[in-house]
This record gives structure tokens, sequence and C-alpha cells, in this order.
């Protein structure tokens, strides 16, 4: 978490409350989320001064596009973007702060310090990792079934494992591949060389269906994901599988199983999915 309906609705709750406004400074209390460039006072050096102008997002990234620098942002496990007043007590957990000519601020917070910040000369954001190690996201007009197919019958690997490789299709997660797989009926174990055209297919369906309905709600809070203005997401009101373990399907009454594979917590029913 969050995953790309979480990261879609933070760039849309953040454009209603960020856009237009300019950068006059920058506090940065831990210094290894900033990735690029490398040392926190060159990264300050280039974002002052700039006027942010839109919020983009691919995969699980937002891109925070300014006049002449665009900064690649990713939440990890925890990070949170949110607007704050800049006379409002900080709360524990904020590493950088970006401060507004009009007194507000725009704080990141994160419990595990796993997020990053990448800035970027304008228009090089995609010719620069991370984003150029990113398959397409399910929205994507390339994310067809051909490419999709092509990925998946070249592997020997289970299908959960490549739904979930960022390079293969950019933005799925944990959730949200256990709720397209069972959309889809196919077992998360299955390997990919073995599913017929018909069922990545199917899969490819359910990937898209499921995301945009997850945003549709505003993302899934399991635990502590709220949007930037301190909502919680409601698709976990319309989960199949995940987080269910021991209830009762809602298509046939199977009890949903959860078992670990690849490491992963992975939710299924046995009878819909094969």
């Amino acid at each position: 978490m969050p995953e790309l309906p979480e990261v879609e609705t933070v760039r849309q709750t953040l454009k209603q409350l960020v856009l237009g406004k300019t950068i006059n400074d920058v506090t940065i209390h831990w210094g290894n989320i900033i990735k690029q460039p490398a040392e926190p006072e060159s990264f300050k050096r280039v974002m002052i001064d700039q006027t942010l102008h839109d919020i983009d997002r691919m995969g699980k990234f937002l891109i925070f596009q300014f006049d002449d620098v665009h900064m690649v942002s990713h939440l990890r496990m925890e990070g949170k973007f949110a607007v704050h007043p800049s006379e409002e007590p900080m709360k524990k957990h904020t590493h950088v702060i970006f401060h507004f000519t009009d007194g507000t601020e725009l704080r990141y917070n994160d419990v595990r310090k796993f997020g990053t910040m990448h800035a970027f000369p304008k228009g090089e954001e995609r010719k620069n990792k991370p984003l150029t190690l990113l398959g397409p996201d399910p929205f994507d007009p390339s994310f067809t079934l051909p490419y999709f197919y092509e990925k998946v019958k070249r592997t020997t690997r289970s299908i959960k494992a490549v739904l979930l490789d960022q390079s293969v299709v950019a933005g799925l997660g944990n959730i949200y591949v256990d709720e397209t797989l069972f959309r889809a009926g196919v077992h998360p174990e299955r390997r990919g060389k073995e599913l017929a055209e018909a069922q990545v297919e199917a899969i490819r369906i359910a990937a898209i269906e499921t995301i945009n309905e997850a945003i549709q709600q505003g993302g899934t809070t399991i635990r502590t994901y709220v949007n930037s203005q301190g909502q919680i997401g409601m698709f976990q009101q319309k989960l199949y599988v995940y987080g269910k373990e021991n209830e009762a399907c809602q298509q046939c009454g199977t009890l949903i199983e959860k078992m670990k594979h690849g490491g992963r917590g992975t939710h299924y029913c046995r009878t819909c999915q094969h």
C-alpha cells in the first residue's frame, strides 16, 4: 500500500489543493528520501521558486510538474502528502516540507521512511530511472492483449508474480492482484505459460475494471491509507477475497483461503479460481 488507485486518488485530491502554488523553501529532515539530485541541498536549490502546474501519475509514481523541474515521488508503504497552514503543528514522521509563498505547506509524512523523490529537468523524467523501469499501467493504450499475452506466455512464473512485476504492468500490488485474479477466475499459482489466451484476456479486463472501480471509491483503506484531504478509501467494502480469509465466497459460498505465495499473503477461492 498504496497501489495505483490510492496514488491516483492522492493525485486527484492534491491537484485541488496545490496547483498554482510556488515554493519558496524546502525543509528536509530525512535526506535518504531524496534520490535525485543525490545531495538534499542540491534538491532544495532546484525546487525553490518553482510553481506547480500539474500532477501526473505513472503506475504508483506521482509526477509533480513544475516550471523547469518534474519531481517523481513514490509513496512506498506508508508515505502521505498533505497540505497544512505553516502555523499548524508538525506531525511526527514528517520528513520533507515544501513551503509555499502563500503560507501553506505540502508536507510528506512517512513512518517507515521508504518513500523516494527524484527531481529531473522538465521532460527528462521519463527517460531515466525509476520511470524507465515501468511497464504500462492498466489504463495505458499499450496495455493490449497482444502485449500482455506475449509477456505472460513466455514465463514460467506464477501469474500472481507476473502481475506484481512493475515492468510488465505498473500499479498493481497485493490487494488488486488478488482481486483481479478472483474476478478472472484464475488461481494465483498458475504458471504464465499454462494460461490460454482467453484466460489472459480475462485477467487483463479484470485488472482494468478492478482498478477503475477502486479509483471511483477513492481507493482501499486496509490499515493507514488516507488521501491528501485525510479521507479514507471505501473500496474495501467491495473486496471479494483480500482480507476475507475464512469468510464465505460471495459467488459460491466456499471459505476464502489465504496462503503464502512468493512471500506475499495471497487470498483466493479454491472453487472459483482454477
